[in-house]
């Protein structure tokens, strides 16, 4: 698909747009965020300069891509794959429940405790 060519299928007019909308958002937040935090992952402070800046991504903490606001207060700078793990934390999280670590109690059920009276029956 051209640049200066106006989609033609139903499915390239949706995809336009939807790269229209994407560009639109992320310069937005990404460019500020960019402009605010220094140029390193927040988690393996990894650091990173204008070649390898795509691989910094701006991390939403609480998940919301639409709350945005210009203070920064809701957004981490992550590498991709720190990003990564952020989100799969967060599906882990809603999938399984807490992630704490609770006590676990000791099983209670005996599997041999009346063994020597069930085998004096058989006899």
């Amino acid at each position: 698909m051209s640049i200066n060519k106006p989609p033609t299928s139903k499915f390239e007019q949706v995809r336009a747009e939807q790269l229209k909308y994407n560009a639109q958002r992320e310069k937005g937040y990404r460019e500020q965020a960019l402009k605010l935090y220094p140029w390193i992952c927040g988690r393996c402070t990894r650091e990173f300069d204008r070649k390898n800046l795509s691989e910094l991504t701006v991390h939403h903490t609480d998940h919301n891509h639409d709350n945005n606001p210009t203070d920064g207060s809701n957004w981490e700078l992550l590498c991709i794959y720190c990003h990564d793990e952020e989100h799969t934390k967060f599906e882990n999280l809603v999938r399984y429940g807490s992630t704490t670590a609770t006590e676990v109690k000791a099983a209670t059920y005996n599997p041999f405790a009346d063994l020597k009276a069930n085998m004096a029956k058989k006899k």
